[in-house]
C-alpha cells in the first residue's frame, strides 16, 4: 500500500515501512464500520420504516464497501475519502430529485404526463451539454471554487422547487438553473479522484467510486418508496411543514435538498493545491490574489472575466488535442450501453403497468435496486481482479455481457414460469418484492436481466471514467473528465428517439402486444457498442497513462 509524507512536503518520498500496530489499527477500523453500518441499517429499517430487507442491505452494502476501502487504499491522502463522501451525497441527492420529476411536474406543476417526460428530456439534454463546459470551467477556477458554486446553485434552485408552484418560476429560477449546478458538480468529482491517487492506485479507486456512486441510488430508490409508503392515501399532502402543505413530490425534493445541504462541509475540508503521483502527496503553494488593488466586487468580476476567457482557451486545446476526436468516437458508442440506465428510469415503469398491472409497476424501485446492490459487490472485485488489463478492454467485454442480458427480456415468459412458481420465485417474488399472491414470470426474467447486466456493467461503467482520466493532458483532467458523460447525453437522445415509439408499436395501451420483440431491438442496438469498439480498436483507442498494453 502507498503511504504520502506529511502535509506540504513537496519532495519526492519514499513510503517508510508499516508502523507496528498496523494490524491492530486496521482491526479497529473494521469494528467501527461494523458499528455504523449496523446502526445505519437499524435506523433505515424500523426508524425510518424501509423495511427489514432494505434495511438489512443497506447496513451490508455500507460495511462491505468500507471494509474494501479501508483495505486496499490505507494510507491515500484524506481527500480521496472527502471525495467518497461528496460523490455519495451528491447522487444520493440527485437520483432522489431524478426518479420523482415526471411525477412533481406532472402533480404539482400541472403538466400532463407526455409534457414532463419532454421537460425532463430537455432538461437532460440541457445538463449534459452544460457538463461538457463544465470541465473546462473546473480546470480554470480549480476544483474547490467549482464546487462551491455548483452546490450553492443547486441548494438555491431545489429551495425554489419546493416552495413555489408556479410552473415559470419553477423552470427559469429553478429547474433549468439546477442543470447547470449538477452539471457543476459533476466532472470535478472524477477529476478529484484522478488528481488524489496515483497510477497504480487509480483502478481500485474508480472502482470504489462507482460502487459508492450506486450505494447512492440505492439509498435513493428505497428512500422515495419509504417516502411514498408513508403517505397518506390518495394524493393528499405528505407533510406540513412551515405553514405549508408539501405533496410526495415536493417532500422528496425537501429530502434531497437535505442530502445536498451535507456536501457543503466536506468541500471544505479539501486542502487546496493538494495532488498525488507515484512519489507522493504534494502541495502547491497558494496562488496569491490577482487583483490585491481591486475592490472585493471588481476584483470578483474580473475573476469571472478571466475564467471565461481561461475556459474558452482551455476547451478549444481540448479540441485541438490528437487524442480528442478518437475519445469522442470511443464516447459515442458507449452511448448506446448507457441507454439499459434510461430503461430503468423510464420505461421500466410504463411496460410493468402494462403487463404486470400495479403490483409490478409499484415495485420498480426494488428492480433497479438489484442493479445497484449488485454493482457495490462486484465493482470492486471486478477493478481489483482487471486492474492489469487496461480500460479499453474491458469495456469490450463489459459491453458483451451487457447486450446479451436482453436475451432474458427477449424470451417468451411461458419459458419462465416454472421458475416463477418454484424457489426463484418465491425468493424474488414474495421474500424480497414482499408479493402477497402469483409471481409473474416478468419477476424473475427483469431480475435475471438486471444480475446480468449488472455483471457486465461492472465490467465497463467505471472504467470509461478511468481511460478518459488516464488519456487527460495534464492540467484539463477536470476537461477529460466531462468529456465522459457524453454517453449520458447519446442515451437521453436515442431514449427520446427511439423508446416511446418502441413501446408504442410493441407494448400498446390496448391491442395485441410483441414484447419480446421490442426488448429483441433494444439489445440489437447495445450490442453494436461492443462490436464498434472491437472493430475499431486499431482508430480510436488511445494509450492510457501507465500501461504499456
Amino acid at each position: 500500500m502507498s503511504t504520502f509524507p506529511p502535509y506540504g512536503n513537496q519532495d519526492p518520498y519514499t513510503p517508510p515501512a508499516a508502523p507496528e500496530g498496523s494490524a491492530g489499527s486496521l482491526m479497529l477500523k473494521i469494528i467501527v464500520l461494523f458499528l455504523i453500518s449496523g446502526a445505519v441499517g437499524f435506523l433505515a429499517a424500523w426508524k425510518a420504516h424501509l423495511g427489514l430487507v432494505p434495511g438489512g442491505v443497506i447496513g451490508l452494502a455500507i460495511f462491505v464497501t468500507g471494509v474494501f476501502a479501508v483495505v486496499r487504499l490505507d494510507g491515500v491522502p484524506r481527500e480521496v475519502w472527502f471525495t467518497f463522501c461528496l460523490k455519495f451525497f451528491s447522487v444520493t441527492a440527485y437520483k432522489v430529485l431524478n426518479v420523482v420529476l415526471v411525477s412533481w411536474l406532472a402533480l404539482d406543476l400541472g403538466f400532463d404526463n407526455a409534457e414532463a417526460l419532454w421537460l425532463v428530456g430537455i432538461w437532460g439534454i440541457f445538463m449534459s451539454v452544460a457538463t461538457l463546459l463544465s470541465g473546462s470551467v473546473t480546470d480554470a477556477i480549480g476544483l474547490r471554487r467549482t464546487l462551491l458554486a455548483g452546490v450553492t446553485l443547486c441548494l438555491a434552485t431545489r429551495l425554489v422547487m419546493v416552495v413555489s408552484t408556479n410552473s415559470w418560476v419553477v423552470l427559469i429560477c429553478g429547474l433549468f438553473p439546477l442543470a447547470a449546478g449538477e452539471a457543476l458538480c459533476t466532472p470535478v468529482l472524477v477529476a478529484a479522484m484522478r488528481r488524489f491517487t496515483s497510477a497504480s492506485q487509480r483502478s481500485v479507486a474508480f472502482s470504489l467510486f462507482y460502487a459508492i456512486m450506486n450505494v447512492g441510488f440505492m439509498m435513493a430508490y428505497f428512500v422515495r418508496d419509504a417516502v411514498m409508503e408513508s403517505a397518506p392515501a390518495g394524493s393528499g399532502p405528505a407533510l406540513h411543514i412551515a405553514g405549508m402543505e408539501l405533496s410526495v413530490p415536493r417532500t422528496l425534493l425537501l429530502v434531497s435538498f437535505g442530502l445536498e445541504l451535507l456536501i457543503l462541509p466536506f468541500i471544505f475540508l479539501l486542502r487546496e493545491g493538494a495532488s498525488v503521483d507515484e512519489t507522493g502527496l504534494h502541495i502547491a503553494p497558494p496562488v496569491p490574489a490577482k487583483y490585491p488593488e481591486a475592490g472585493t466586487l471588481r476584483a470578483f468580476l474580473f475573476t469571472v472575466r478571466d475564467a471565461a476567457l481561461e475556459t474558452g482557451r482551455l476547451f478549444s486545446s481540448l479540441v485541438k488535442y490528437p487524442g480528442f476526436y478518437r475519445l469522442v468516437v470511443f464516447l459515442l458508442m458507449i452511448g448506446l450501453l448507457k441507454v439499459v440506465f434510461n430503461l430503468m428510469d423510464y420505461v421500466l415503469p410504463t411496460f410493468t403497468r402494462l403487463e404486470m398491472g400495479t403490483e409490478g409497476e409499484s415495485r420498480v424501485g426494488r428492480f433497479n435496486a438489484i442493479n445497484s446492490i449488485l454493482i457495490l459487490m462486484l465493482a470492486p472485485l471486478v477493478g481489483t481482479l482487471t486492474r492489469r488489463f487496461s480500460a479499453y478492454s474491458m469495456v469490450i467485454l463489459g459491453g458483451f455481457i451487457t447486450a446479451l442480458s436482453f436475451v432474458f427480456m427477449a424470451l417468451p415468459p411461458a419459458m419462465f414460469q416454472s421458475m416463477a412458481d418454484g424457489w426463484a420465485g418465491d425468493w424474488i417474488g414474495r421474500r424480497y418484492m414482499e408479493l402477497k399472491g402469483s409471481v409473474h414470470p416478468y419477476f424473475v426474467m427483469i431480475a435475471l436481466w438486471q444480475v446480468v447486466f449488472s455483471i457486465g456493467e461492472a465490467f465497463y461503467s467505471p472504467r470509461v471514467y478511468e481511460y478518459a482520466a488516464s488519456i487527460a493532458p495534464k492540467g484539463q483532467e477536470a476537461s477529460y473528465a466531462s468529456l465522459s458523460y457524453i454517453p449520458l447525453l447519446i442515451g437521453k437522445l436515442i431514449t427520446g428517439a427511439a423508446f416511446g415509439g418502441l413501446l408504442t408499436r410493441y407494448c400498446p395501451e390496448e391491442g395485441a402486444r410483441d414484447p419480446g420483440t421490442m426488448w429483441m431491438i433494444i439489445g440489437a442496438l447495445v450490442l453494436i457498442a461492443p462490436v464498434g469498439l472491437l472493430v475499431l480498436k486499431r482508430f480510436i483507442r488511445v494509450k492510457e497513462e501507465g500501461r504499456d498494453d
